[in-house]
This record gives C-alpha cells, sequence and structure tokens, in this order.
C-alpha cells in the first residue's frame, strides 16, 4: 500500500521506547459547546503514535466499501476496518489506551468503550462527510466517541446540526485524542475534509461504547 506519513518531532522517541499513552486528568483540555454537548482534547497523549501507524497500516485488513447515494453507488473516500466487542485490537497499545478512556471516563459514562473502528485518510482526497453516530443508542442518548489519531495532521470540524453557524477547527494527528460527549452526536455534526494539499496519511481509531455507531 503506498501511503506517506509527516512525521511530528513530538512524536519521536528512542529507540527502547515502547508505543504507550500518557496520562489524562490535568492534561485534558475540555471546550464545551452548545445543547450540552463538549469535547476534549489531550495532545500527544499516544507516545510513539509513528510507529504505531506504520505497523496499523501493514496489519489491519483495510477495506474498501461502498454506499448507495441518490441513484448510484459510489466508492467511500476512506478505508475502513471495524473491531467489535470481545474482539482483539490490531495493536497492544490500543487495548491500553481502552483501558485508560475506561479508567478516566467511566464516571461519567457510566459504561466503557467496547468496539473500535479504524479509518485510513491516505491523502486529502479522502474524507469524511458532516454526520453525527446516531446509528443506535447516539441518536437519542448522550454518549461519547473517543477518536486517537495517528499520522498526519488532519483537520476534524464540528458545526451546531442544521448548519448556520461557523464550524469549529481541531487539527488532530501524531498521537493525539479528541472525544466527543454530551449530546455532541445528536446536537452536532463533524467532518473530515478534502483538500487539495499535498498531505501525508492518517488513521483515525474511534472507541465507542455498546450499541453507538
Amino acid at each position: 500500500m503506498s501511503v506517506s506519513v509527516q512525521d511530528s518531532l513530538l512524536d519521536l522517541g528512542g529507540a527502547a521506547d515502547k508505543p504507550s499513552v500518557g496520562p489524562l486528568g490535568a492534561a485534558v483540555r475540555r471546550t464545551r459547546l452548545a445543547h450540552g454537548a463538549w469535547v476534549d482534547i489531550c495532545p500527544g497523549w499516544l507516545r510513539g503514535s509513528g510507529e504505531v501507524f506504520a505497523q496499523l497500516l501493514e496489519s489491519v485488513p483495510w477495506r474498501a466499501e461502498q454506499r448507495p447515494m441518490y441513484d448510484r453507488v459510489v466508492a467511500v473516500p476512506r478505508l475502513q476496518c471495524f473491531y467489535g466487542e470481545d474482539t482483539l485490537l490490531p495493536h497492544p497499545v490500543l487495548t491500553a489506551a481502552r483501558q485508560a478512556l475506561d479508567e478516566h471516563y467511566r464516571p461519567e459514562l457510566g459504561e466503557p468503550f467496547c468496539t473500535a473502528g479504524l479509518c485510513l485518510y491516505r491523502d486529502g482526497r479522502d474524507s469524511v462527510a458532516w454526520h453525527g453516530d446516531t446509528i443506535g443508542r447516539g441518536q437519542r442518548e448522550d454518549t461519547m466517541v473517543a477518536i486517537v489519531s495517528l499520522g498526519t495532521a488532519r483537520p476534524l470540524l464540528l458545526r451546531p446540526r442544521g448548519g448556520g453557524a461557523a464550524s469549529l477547527r481541531f487539527d488532530v494527528g501524531h498521537g493525539d485524542l479528541l472525544v466527543m460527549g454530551g449530546s455532541c452526536q445528536r446536537t452536532w455534526e463533524h467532518a473530515v475534509p478534502k483538500t487539495t494539499r499535498s498531505i501525508g496519511s492518517r488513521i483515525s481509531v474511534q472507541f465507542r461504547p455498546q450499541g453507538v455507531r
């Protein structure tokens, strides 16, 4: 698979360093949004993310998918792989990340993160359109989606559902953690837009509770 990645100096560890996740708590910055939604950011949370990116790129069984759109079927502009409940994750540091997220967020979420969806954005032509994770309980209940970004930073945009207001922008990559919580999936939408700039590849790892897609 031919992809490229732009490394960050903050992501380069020593040869003996193993990929790991850092502390949460005070390292997390929360932005409160309208309608009971919020976004948490923890930059560089997954250390050694360049190594993890390279291993996931080769070991994950990436799939190109299609979907109906109006009167035709179109290619989904990214590669994907889904790891359901009780499925072994493709790298030990992702298991450690899920455990750390459970420990930090369970008092607020009330349940564990159970699944992991992986997306590979190969270059600036890959994207995801405006949407909320409203398949399942996210359509009617407050929930959380925790995203770990590996590889080149890409903008993740958020706007109130229905548009009509300026969007917020979070540039995430190189091990950054972004968590959308509260009513965010119901009352806001998020997107990763296309770009004509020459940029490297990004892998997004999305941890979700049971019944949220």
